[in-house]
């Protein structure tokens, strides 16, 4: 049971409704991320425009809550395979897998967990909770987002999918980018 207080908190966080924009020093930067992303998840998502959006939104919502968005496309890769309609054996749904507990819990109740934007800003808050939660242990903090505390598997899934083919390489670039 979360504390009123606590429950305050994480439906601010989702109700925010504020136009989706890509945090990076610059143009050049934000194009470069998405076009390497893009190149990525193209045999999964053959739209173009589509993946463009999912991609934008996944930066936004990643970024806002304080998360890595590689590493929630490791997430999102691991729980829907980027299946946008996807539902769990226990209900969760769209590409973050969110339960629908958790729009009565910390939202209006009617939101449409299959909304890209709707999915994508709960998996991140609950995520980022769970993050604060565990003072910043990833494996745990994943474990609970899984439902799957103390077990190892789906952690090490979600940080194989991340590192394996979400995170950055530094590639040929004269520049130092981090």
């Amino acid at each position: 049971m979360l504390s009123a207080s606590v429950r305050s908190m994480l439906q601010h966080a989702v109700s925010d409704q504020a136009a989706p924009k890509l945090a990076f020093a610059s143009q050049q930067e934000a194009q470069l991320w998405l076009d390497d992303m893009s190149q990525r998840l193209a045999t999964r998502i053959p739209d173009a425009a589509y993946r463009f959006d999912l991609l934008s939104t996944v930066h936004y919502e990643a970024t806002r809550a304080g998360l890595d968005p590689h590493l929630v496309l490791g997430l999102i890769e691991v729980e829907s395979g980027f299946r946008k309609y996807a539902i769990s054996k226990s209900g969760a749904r769209g590409y973050m897998q969110v339960m629908p507990f958790w729009t009565k819990t910390i939202g209006t109740g009617d939101q449409d967990l299959f909304h890209l934007r709707t999915n994508l800003r709960y998996g991140c808050t609950i995520l980022r909770y769970y993050l604060d939660m565990e003072k910043g242990d990833l494996f745990r903090a994943l474990g609970r987002y899984n439902g799957s505390l103390g077990k190892p598997e789906y952690p090490n899934m979600v940080k194989a999918a991340w590192h394996n083919h979400w995170s950055r390489p530094q590639q040929n670039s004269s520049r130092h980018t981090g």
